[in-house]
């Protein structure tokens, strides 16, 4: 059997990719396909040595720094790989992947961690976070967003099965493409982040500072309660508005390796998580040191953490994203902070590792290769006998 694995781009190593990591796992003999592949050397080791075959929007001017700017042709790009040798297809989609082309005879299994969220429900978040929402510029982007809403459902067509990576994702799954889904929660390190139950007299929030995770609404928060410590870890274009937002009490490291990272994770009272995420693997990172999680309540974290109404609680969520919200989910959690214990959080992260992935991946995969090979004629079936 010939294995073919689509990526979107290649670019950094985050969530998308460690889902990737462990499907070359299941498949190491399989072949890798990208729209753009910049990993430098010293970080490539997730992709087990593989080069992945990219499309012609790798040798596009400054495609190594605005490759998110060629989006528009994406759809064209992925659909010139030729994917007519292989029996199976496995795309690993949260934009484009999913939109390659094959035929009868092969199977195409598509993971999403998400559909295009900026092309769908969080079309007009993202517009105005973009300073899209308006003018000229604006309009182009949204004729060109739908133009690629059409694209998407189109080629949801041609994939004979989804995966999504939490039932919120499978029902943005049936909203979108109206195709039902299995769920398969992606795969978390646990072994790199190690439990640790003396915690010290501080909040933690860390991602990237891009306008979604709204960090600049934690730091903000944070600020209004200057008897209250936070450390915020990450970079991005929301620096300037979160230093501008962080008081005394509010201390912004920028970005910090994992080494650094995850010390953090194990000393922190509480880790604060203010992003709607498709999953959010970063809060089950902190669990995983035994730190409780202070999360918006909505998204994929309602999967992995476990709230004050259970038994054995791992977080505490706030039903909006705002100062207040964040600020009596902090009170609430110094109140019931008894109840969460470092162990319990661990044991919550642990059933999210990657051997559990590959697991239900590779069972999930080899059933429906199965199903799928039953279905197809063959010489001696009636179907096939000459008259």
């Amino acid at each position: 059997m010939k294995v073919a694995v689509i990526h979107d781009w290649l670019t950094v190593y985050a969530g998308a990719e460690r889902v990737l990591e462990q499907i070359l796992s299941c498949y190491p003999n399989a072949d890798l396909y990208g729209v753009v592949d910049f990993i430098p050397p010293m970080k490539r080791g997730f992709l087990l040595g593989k080069t992945a075959t990219t499309s012609f929007v790798q040798n596009l001017p400054f495609a190594r720094t605005k490759y998110r700017q060629y989006l528009p042709l994406m759809p064209l790009a992925v659909e010139q790989f030729d994917l007519s040798g292989y029996d199976l297809v496995i795309s690993c989609s949260h934009a484009v992947a999913k939109g390659v082309i094959t035929g009868p005879d092969q199977l195409h299994i598509s993971y999403v961690n998400s559909p295009m969220r900026y092309a769908w429900d969080l079309q007009h978040q993202y517009l105005r976070d973009s300073g899209l929402d308006k003018g000229v510029k604006g309009w182009i982007a949204k004729w060109l967003l739908h133009k690629m809403r059409l694209w998407d459902v189109r080629t949801a067509n041609g994939v004979d099965c989804f995966i999504a990576n939490s039932q919120f994702i499978k029902r943005r799954i049936w909203k979108t493409y109206r195709r039902d889904a299995a769920v398969i929660y992606p795969p978390v390190e646990i072994s790199k982040f190690t439990l640790c139950e003396n915690k010290e007299n501080f909040y933690l929030a860390a991602s990237r500072l891009v306008p979604y995770k709204k960090i600049d609404l934690i730091a903000e928060a944070f600020t209004a309660m200057p008897e209250r410590k936070l450390v915020i870890i990450g970079d991005g274009p929301e620096m300037k508005k979160v230093r501008a937002k962080a008081g005394p009490n509010v201390t912004v490291l920028g970005y910090q390796p994992d080494d650094v990272l995850r010390d953090y994770m194990q000393r922190a009272k509480a880790f604060v998580f203010a992003a709607e995420e498709d999953f959010g693997i970063t809060p089950l990172e902190a669990q995983a040191c035994g730190t409780p999680v202070i999360a918006y309540g909505k998204g994929g974290v309602l999967e992995t953490i476990r709230g004050l109404d259970d038994k054995q609680p791992t977080g505490v969520f706030f039903a909006e994203q705002s100062i207040p919200a964040i600020k009596a989910a902090v009170i609430s959690f110094e109140q019931e902070a008894a109840r969460i214990l470092p162990m319990t959080c661990r044991n919550n992260a642990c059933r999210f590792a990657p051997e559990r992935f590959r697991a239900e991946f590779m069972t999930y995969v080899e059933n429906e290769w199965h199903r799928f090979q039953q279905s197809l004629p063959t010489a001696s079936s009636d179907k096939m006998k000459l008259p």
